[in-house]
């Protein structure tokens, strides 16, 4: 009986440190992803972002803020182009509709064409969700997806992770999966964050971070 009840303990003394040192080794994986995350916002200007449309932008304490201009969709976009990523933004709007267009393109009528990971803080509540501005729509809404509707908390901030890889899009919000999609129209454009058209709109951005990745079908 004695030796059983040593057996037993040892074994619970190893599960004990294999759980600590697995719980370690992925604190330190997390730690390293989240280091080749790069801000591609520096807080204080808007240097490698360019204002396409007609919403007004502005900083405030390290705060992208997104207001109606004049009654237009607005997009504040990436002066580069970027094709297999990961970025993480945090992102704040409790009316109005909004958007992280993701590989799109400003095309020859000046009209933005493209991907966007939906922000919708209205009952429909498609937050995460993937739209094409200017052509096709909804591809994946969020009707059959519970958990990530319920995900977004309006009027707070939400962190929202995209990760674009060949022609794999996904999406979280808060932690919560919400996109995942397949399809291989447009591998690589501009990154921009969107006011909708409408009147009164106030989105707010920060905490905008950025990983290249490695293109799959390069190797």
């Amino acid at each position: 009986m004695r030796t059983r009840f040593f057996f037993y303990v040892r074994s619970l003394a190893f599960l004990t440190l294999s759980t600590l040192l697995l719980m370690a080794f992925g604190c330190q994986t997390c730690q390293a992803q989240s280091a080749e995350l790069k801000p591609i916002f520096d807080g204080r200007t808007f240097n490698g972002w360019t204002n396409r449309g007609q919403a007004n932008f502005a900083i405030e304490d390290g705060v992208i803020i997104g207001k109606t201009g004049k009654g237009g969709h607005g997009w504040l976009c990436t002066t580069k182009t970027h094709g297999d990523f990961i970025l993480e933004l945090e992102v704040n709007i409790k009316t109005g509709n909004s958007g992280v267009q993701i590989r799109s393109h400003i095309d020859d009528k000046d009209k933005m064409v493209g991907y966007q990971i939906e922000v919708d803080p209205s009952a429909r509540a498609w937050s995460g969700g993937l739209y094409e501005q200017g052509r096709r729509g909804w591809l994946q809404n969020l009707k059959d997806n519970e958990p990530a509707r319920k995900a977004f908390k309006v009027g707070e901030w939400n962190k929202y992770r995209i990760v674009c890889q060949g022609d794999s899009i996904k999406s979280w919000v808060n932690n919560v999966p919400c996109t995942d999609y397949h399809d291989s129209i447009d591998k690589t454009g501009l990154i921009a964050l969107q006011v909708h058209a409408g009147k009164n709109i106030e989105v707010r951005f920060r905490n905008i971070r950025l990983q290249e990745l490695d293109n799959p079908a390069q190797k």
